[in-house]
């Protein structure tokens, strides 16, 4: 679990500089008294916190080994059933949440900077949304390291021949410097054709679609 002394974020997040009540988190942060600018613009509460674990280890140089952590902290959600229902209980106290968190988060060794993440949401009674904040954060990773998501369903599993067209035709969309990440699926219910989501952009060719858009301008009165 995790915990330690990062404090209200809602000072931190909104005026974009951090308190300097908040330990640890990002030295130079502090120093300079501003974020580092994120490669993907993100919102929300999620989005907030997401972005100050961001640039507070951006700054100290540990973008890497708090994406590890992370990722490890998210498995320990999806396979503990405790830690997901501790995290997600509300009739626990704030402060012992905390507690709890820190000294188990310290005896797996992670850095002062996830601990103080998971300290800041179970301070602040957002240790609930944790989940969506991991999301959040490995997006801003993914982005870092220029990766585009791209995601095409189809209604029956593509060969090989079709999957080489495939990447052939969205490699063209990418920038220099960019990686495709391409994910599949199947959706029978599509007919035919394919759905197409590309970073911002969402292309439906469907079967279903066209079929669909086919039948209300038949049913347009003449």
């Amino acid at each position: 679990m995790l915990l330690s002394r990062f404090r209200c974020p809602s000072a931190i997040m909104a005026s974009f500089r951090f308190s300097q009540t908040v330990r640890q988190f990002g030295s130079s942060a502090v120093q300079h008294g501003k974020l580092v600018a994120t490669p993907l613009q993100v919102f929300g509460i999620e989005g907030r916190y997401a972005t100050a674990l961001y640039s507070a280890a951006s700054k100290q140089n540990q973008l890497d080994a708090v994406e590890k952590e992370m990722n490890t902290f998210q498995g320990l959600l999806k396979t503990d059933g405790k830690l997901a229902e501790f995290c997600a209980n509300p009739s626990l106290q704030r402060v012992y949440k905390k507690a709890v968190l820190e000294e188990v988060l310290k005896k797996q060794k992670f850095s002062e900077l996830s601990i103080n993440l998971m300290a800041c949401l179970a301070e602040n009674g957002r240790i609930n949304k944790v989940g969506n904040v991991l999301s959040t954060f490995f997006q801003l990773m993914s982005a870092h390291r220029g990766e585009i998501v791209c995601t095409v369903k189809t209604a029956k599993p593509l060969d090989n021949a079709a999957m080489g067209e495939l990447k052939t035709a969205l490699n063209g969309f990418l920038k220099k410097g960019e990686v495709l990440q391409l994910t599949t699926e199947v959706d029978p219910s599509l007919m035919g054709g394919m759905v197409v989501s590309i970073g911002d952009r969402y292309v439906d060719m469907s079967m279903a679609t066209k079929i669909k858009n086919y039948t209300n301008l038949i049913k347009l009165p003449v």
